[in-house]
């Protein structure tokens, strides 16, 4: 009886430290910008995130999640699976830039985006929610419709201001021959943009 007492003590300080020991998880949860479409795995802004990570002695681990041509929709409905395989502590939610390409409706977009950060904050999980613009040719009413959701939501879960995930990608090295997906130059930049608003969720 004593052996089995101390060996059940014993299993459960392992398990304990096994669990205490595992690398809190970054979740980046986005499409094909964040996928790292047309480049190294490697070179994208994601991989270089562990890079920096590593570099500035963070102990964080960064699971990168994104599915290139994802719309909000089909990132709502694997979102709970998804947190449930990686349990993260920190999600980056990166999606809507394919909603408005396609011309999706705004409020449809604004409430899968709202929806998964409500899931997120119920799970403790932090966020931040990266901010995506358009090109002018969708509209005025459109593309500030669609840029003013992002800061709309970020301002309503009292979120981290959310970044421009392409601000300062401005000279034709920065694109691809689509015009619409960065170069592996591009995404250092892409990194930094991201990098000041993710750091204070980072303690």
């Amino acid at each position: 009886m004593i052996i089995r007492f101390f060996l059940s003590v014993t299993l459960f300080a392992m398990s304990t430290a096994t669990f205490a020991a595992l690398p809190p998880v970054i979740l980046v949860y986005g499409d094909s910008l964040s996928a790292g479409f047309g480049i190294e795995q490697n070179a994208g802004w994601v991989s270089l995130l562990q890079q920096r990570l590593r570099e500035k002695g963070y102990g964080h681990q960064v699971v990168n999640a994104s599915i290139s041509g994802e719309t909000t929709s089909g990132g709502l409905a694997r979102f709970n699976n998804t947190l449930d395989q990686f349990k993260p502590k920190i999600v980056l939610i990166e999606l809507g830039a394919n909603d408005g390409l396609r011309g999706l409706p705004i409020d449809a977009m604004h409430d899968n985006l709202a929806k998964m950060i409500e899931i997120s904050q119920k799970r403790g999980t932090k966020i931040l929610l990266i901010a995506m613009k358009l090109p002018p040719n969708y509209g005025t009413t459109y593309t500030e419709s669609f840029a003013n959701t992002f800061y709309d939501l970020t301002k309503h879960y009292k979120l981290p201001k959310a970044p421009f995930l392409l601000n300062g990608l401005s000279t034709p090295d920065h694109f691809q021959a689509d015009g619409l997906h960065p170069t592996a130059q591009a995404q250092s930049i892409i990194l930094d943009n991201i990098w000041p608003s993710l750091k204070p969720l980072l303690k």
